[in-house]
Formats: C-alpha cells, sequence, structure tokens
C-alpha cells in the first residue's frame, strides 16, 4: 500500500490502482492529473504562496488545490517515486521566443527512464502536452495539438520543446544535469512575491485534457480545441467563482469571504486596466 499522502492524492486523479511502472500508466498519470489538478496562482494572488516542498504539494492536491510548475511538477515527481518510477528533476526555462533562451530556472521539468526508454513528462505548463513525449527528436501530435523535441543546442544532454503554436508560450528548454528543489527555492519566491512577477500581476488557471485547454486568465474564460478558439468574459464573482470550481477542477472551501472579495477585487482591477490599455493600443493603431 502506498504511503500517504499519496494515497489521497492519487484518489484525487481518480486513480484507484496505479499498476507497476510502464509506458501505458505513466501516460495514465499525467492524463489523469492535466485533467484533475489545475494550474493555477490563487495563494500568490492573496498574498500566501504556498510552498514547494513536495508532500505539502502533494498534501494540497489531495485537498482540492493546484499550482503552478514547482509543486505540479514537484509533487508530481514525488508520486512518480512513490510509484516505483525513475524520475530526474531538471532545471528549465519557459520562454516567448522561438529560438529559447536556455535552462533559466523559471521552470521544473521531468524526464522519466521506464521500459527501457526516457519520456518528457510535465503536468506543469498549463497548456503542454496531455502525455508524455518520448525523449526523441521528432514531431508529435496530441488532439488538436502539434509539439516538437529536439536537442538543446545551448543546454548539454537537455532538450528543447515546442508547444503548439496557439499555445501560451512557444518554447521550453531544460538542462540535462539532474536537479533539486532547492534548485529552485529562489526562483519560487521572486515568481511568488516580485511585483512584476506574472503570477503577481494576472490570475491565471488552466486545465488540459484530450480535446483541448481551458484557460481563464483574469476575468476572460478560453476555450482552445479542435474548432479554434472562444472566449467570453465572466461578469460576477458568483460566475467566476463557479468557473473555478466547476470547469478547473479548484476545491475553494479555504477561501472565506474576505479571501473571495479580495481575489475578485483584484482580478477585475487587473481586468480594467487591460481593457484600458487595449483600448489606447487601438486608438494608437
Amino acid at each position: 500500500m502506498i504511503a500517504e499522502p499519496f494515497g489521497h492524492y492519487l484518489s484525487r486523479l481518480g486513480i484507484a490502482d496505479p499498476g507497476e511502472p510502464s509506458a501505458e500508466a505513466l501516460s495514465a498519470l499525467q492524463r489523469a492529473h492535466l485533467e484533475r489538478i489545475p494550474y493555477e496562482n490563487i495563494g500568490v494572488q492573496l498574498g500566501r504562496p504556498p510552498g514547494i516542498e513536495p508532500e505539502l504539494s502533494a498534501r494540497r492536491f489531495a485537498a482540492g488545490e493546484g499550482g503552478y510548475c514547482f509543486h505540479l511538477n514537484g509533487g508530481f515527481a514525488a508520486l512518480l517515486e512513490a510509484l516505483g518510477y525513475d524520475v530526474t528533476l531538471h532545471v528549465g526555462g519557459v520562454h516567448q521566443v522561438p529560438e529559447g533562451r536556455g535552462a533559466n530556472g523559471n521552470h521544473l521539468a521531468l524526464t522519466v527512464r521506464v521500459g527501457g526508454e526516457g519520456w518528457f513528462v510535465d503536468a506543469g505548463l498549463g497548456d503542454g502536452p496531455h502525455e508524455p513525449l518520448p525523449l526523441r527528436a521528432g514531431t508529435y501530435r496530441q488532439g488538436p495539438f502539434t509539439y516538437r523535441m529536439e536537442p538543446s543546442a545551448t543546454e548539454p544532454g537537455g532538450w528543447r520543446f515546442h508547444n503548439d503554436p496557439g499555445s501560451s508560450f512557444p518554447v521550453m528548454e531544460f538542462a540535462g544535469r539532474p536537479a533539486t528543489m532547492a534548485d529552485f527555492a529562489e526562483e519560487h519566491v521572486r515568481l511568488s512575491t516580485a511585483s512584476d512577477s506574472p503570477f503577481m500581476t494576472t490570475f491565471a488557471a488552466l486545465r488540459r485534457d484530450a480535446g483541448g485547454v481551458d484557460l481563464l486568465r483574469g476575468r476572460m474564460l478560453q476555450r482552445i480545441d479542435a474548432a479554434g478558439r472562444t472566449e467570453r468574459v465572466l461578469d460576477s464573482a458568483d460566475e467566476w467563482y463557479a468557473v473555478l470550481a466547476n470547469r478547473f477542477g479548484r476545491n475553494l472551501d479555504g477561501l472565506d469571504g474576505t479571501d473571495r472579495a479580495a481575489l475578485w477585487e483584484r482580478v477585475t482591477r487587473a481586468h480594467e486596466t487591460w481593457l484600458a490599455s487595449a483600448g489606447e493600443a487601438a486608438a494608437a493603431g
């Protein structure tokens, strides 16, 4: 029997029996993780960023919360290790330029060896692959999205992942050398507290499934799938919280009335700033 908190973590994933380590079981675990544990930054937005210790993340997931890459991949790595998988953590970097900029430390990536083959495994990109990708150069199709893997030109032994062209970022690159959670502690503090951090300036929640991606950025709800992109603005706090609970699967029991009011006010203020900047850009154009 698997030790706690990993048993409850598996229950959150809806997996009663994960089976022995295999490529098929690994894929099932990643799919379930992406579908049931959202990428989200509620704690950061409220000024209470959760720590990134893997066991803490596992307990938070079991309780219905999510997180960003240091939480999601840190906790997932610990679960996989508890299930007998050969897991390696890597320092990575998510970039908004297609050529990449190396492993700058703003992302935690995972590789897993099982059945004699290496896999790129990631539950912390938000709109990344639904299933693991082979650590082989090539192009891979999953549902409506196309991904590409190639050896990194700047990180010895590392890899460069090219996201689908319609996704939120084009490239994530990670180093070949193994890392530990301590390698991400300083960057976690920066991302969760610095005034210019995107986790501080913008609320985001993402959930990946076999057919596409749900994305809530501020008050803008989007769905990206084979039909294209649809979006609408959520006009009330009640609707916004209902979407978080029902579409993204985020347990909101830990948020009292003060928290809910503060978070909605912050999201609304950011939305109004965005509308103003969009209007200014349109007028200038």
